[in-house]
């Protein structure tokens, strides 16, 4: 079934969503069709969001493919996700940090998080760990971060990140409720340089930097 990601990664760089091409080899790597529920493998390598329960989904592929090819991902960098989900876009991070590297990602639903730890160490993704807990909190303990990037949009950017965040690092979060826009932060000797990647659309991130209306 990874065969068919071939044609979706082709286009993604023919429309200039990957400039990357270590983005493109990631994607190429990662099984998809092992982080969907059962009975929505058959539209795994269909280029939209799919539902993973708890009114959550997995990313379309292409925003996947951008957020990576925005952050600029390396080997041996130390990432947080807030927003695990399936674990389907921590393992091609996994893929794109490194055996070296380290990715931490953080779910508030324990059943979401326990199942994705369950997929990632069953394909072998040893250097992610999962965190149950409130993401828009970051993870302190493994902090600073090369890398943070949020699955989420929420009505700010959550200052514990900002706070986690390395000098030279960046952090890649959706912001706004109707409306919202894909924000890019960097971290430059302590001074926060934003930039606006334009429209997208995802599920609200909640919590105490969040949402609490949801």
């Amino acid at each position: 079934m990874i065969e068919k990601m071939k044609p979706i990664v082709e286009r993604l760089m023919y429309e200039g969503y990957i400039k990357n091409k270590k983005v493109a080899e990631a994607l190429l790597k990662v099984p998809r069709h092992e982080f969907v529920p059962e009975d929505l493998k058959e539209y795994a390598y269909i280029d939209s969001p799919l539902e993973i329960g708890f009114g959550q989904t997995i990313s379309a592929i292409h925003m996947v493919a951008m957020m990576c090819d925005i952050l600029d991902l390396k080997e041996g960098q130390k990432v947080l996700e807030v927003g695990t989900g399936c674990g389907y876009h921590a393992a091609v991070t996994a893929e794109l940090v490194g055996k070296d590297g380290l990715v931490v990602t953080v779910e508030r639903f324990p059943e979401l998080a326990k199942r994705a730890e369950k997929t990632l160490r069953r394909l072998g993704y040893d250097n992610v760990i999962v965190i149950c807990g409130d993401g828009t909190l970051g993870y302190e303990p493994l902090a600073p971060y090369d890398r943070i990037y949020v699955t989420a949009a929420g009505p700010k950017v959550p200052r514990p990140l900002i706070e986690q965040l390395k000098d030279g690092g960046k952090l890649l979060i959706p912001v706004g409720r109707y409306v919202q826009h894909l924000i890019l932060i960097e971290k430059k000797d302590g001074k926060i340089i934003e930039k606006d990647f334009g429209e997208v659309s995802f599920v609200p991130l909640v919590g105490e930097e969040g949402w609490k209306d949801y």
